[in-house]
């Protein structure tokens, strides 16, 4: 299969690779960036593990192309705080013990993060419609709702 060549911004840098026009988006940052906060769990779009921001908005990195990254802005968790200096929903995970084994965790921080952008106040029932696109297979989701709230300025 021919390679085609691409560029896109991924955490405000500049990218350039040259791909197949069938690897997935979450592959290129994972194996060309070495961006490798993005995981993959499930690969159907289900878990939500690969979730990452694209022109802003939250999609899965496994259902996109990456060629239809080309020419637009990625974010990915790498590109939402420094272990030096923690974005406030990743401080809200980590004070309200919203993680247990972290394999699902970047995906609902981003998730998080675009949900508490358009919607700053959510209801419980915001929240849980913002997060039905990511599956925790550890922590009863309590810990991740009270991460949440916290995030927004709405702990009870």
């Amino acid at each position: 299969m021919d390679e085609v060549q691409i560029r896109l911004r991924v955490n405000g840098m500049e990218r350039r690779g040259r791909v197949e026009p069938r690897l997935t988006l979450a592959d290129f940052l994972r194996e060309h960036c070495h961006l490798t906060g993005t995981h993959l769990g499930c690969e159907h779009g289900v878990c939500g593990a690969c979730t990452v921001l694209l022109d802003g908005a939250a999609v899965r990195a496994c259902l996109v192309l990456a060629v239809q990254a080309e020419g637009r802005e990625v974010t990915t968790i790498e590109g939402l705080g420094t272990p030096e200096n923690l974005s406030p929903v990743q401080v809200a995970f980590q004070e309200n013990h919203g993680l247990q084994c972290g394999f699902c965790t970047p995906g609902f921080v981003v998730s998080v993060t675009a949900l508490l952008r358009d919607n700053p106040d959510p209801t419980d029932e915001e929240i849980r419609a913002g997060l039905s696109g990511n599956i925790c297979r550890c922590t009863g989701y309590q810990g991740i709702f009270k991460a949440v709230r916290a995030a927004a300025g709405n702990t009870p």
